[in-house]
């Protein structure tokens, strides 16, 4: 991205986009603007140095909400920016009189591409800005995942989700609890068990994440010293642990009880 001038951010599937065309235009005559474009790079039409952005990263780093969005830069640091079409303040930030004279004073934008939960998701992966901190294990091209997760011990033969990164992402939008908050000590190596983990687990069950709040209740009230799961766990007697679900919160979920 350039440091100084200004930046526009758009998509042809907006009609505030579109309407601004003409603006663009001429701003472009007497300013130093770059346009990104994140769903056609031959967008706005009838402008030459269109930038391609349907990756999103420029939209990602710029933390684009809205387009159009208009961004001023100097010294590469942004001093200001504008979105939809405003055009006292499109006025303001390129220092032009007059634009869009026979466009309505104000219109909405629209939401920006990669604000969308489905690009969302994959952006804050590919820049690094996931709350997971647990370790990335790298599959060869012809490795199966589900007979990877039965060599390493996670399922005992039957098939389990693979838990990927965009997997436990997804679950973790479930809770608004830390991926990092501690529950607790999980029997029976008494490994600390986070909210990462269980998230991580109910991937590999099957669990929406929308289920996660239910599951952590559980997972919570298991690990209370009183219960004693690590008895539980270990024993040899035919015991184990039976979780109620009840209340709205079980419609909420939909759970699977008959009666």
């Amino acid at each position: 991205m350039q440091k100084n001038g200004l930046i526009a951010i758009v998509k042809r599937d907006c009609p505030t986009c579109v309407m601004v065309t003409p603006v663009l235009q001429e701003i472009l005559q007497t300013n130093d603007l770059k346009i990104y474009s994140q769903d056609d790079p031959k967008f706005p039409d009838g402008v030459d140095g269109v930038a391609d952005d349907t990756t999103l990263d420029v939209s990602y780093t710029l933390d684009i909400e809205i387009v159009p969005t208009l961004v001023r830069f100097e010294d590469g640091k942004e001093i200001d920016r504008t979105y939809g079409w405003d055009r006292t303040a499109w006025e303001n930030i390129t220092a032009t009189t007059g634009l869009g004279v026979d466009l309505p004073d104000f219109k909405p934008g629209c939401g920006a591409l990669n604000q969308e939960q489905g690009h969302l998701a994959k952006l804050r992966i590919r820049h690094g800005d996931t709350p997971m901190i647990s370790r990335l294990i790298p599959l060869g091209e012809n490795q199966d995942a589900i007979e990877a997760c039965f060599e390493r011990g996670w399922s005992d033969g039957l098939p389990v989700v693979p838990p990927t990164q965009s997997r436990v992402m997804a679950m973790l939008e479930g809770t608004t609890r830390s991926a990092d908050e501690n529950l607790g000590l999980m029997p029976s190596n008494l490994d600390v068990c986070t909210v990462e983990k269980v998230a991580i687990n109910a991937v590999m069950a099957g669990c929406r994440p929308e289920y996660l709040p239910v599951v952590l209740a559980a997972i919570e009230a298991v690990l209370d010293e009183d219960y004693c799961l690590h008895g539980t766990l270990a024993t040899t007697r035919f015991v184990g642990p039976v979780v109620i679900v009840n209340g709205p919160i079980a419609q909420h979920i939909g759970m699977n009880g008959k009666g």
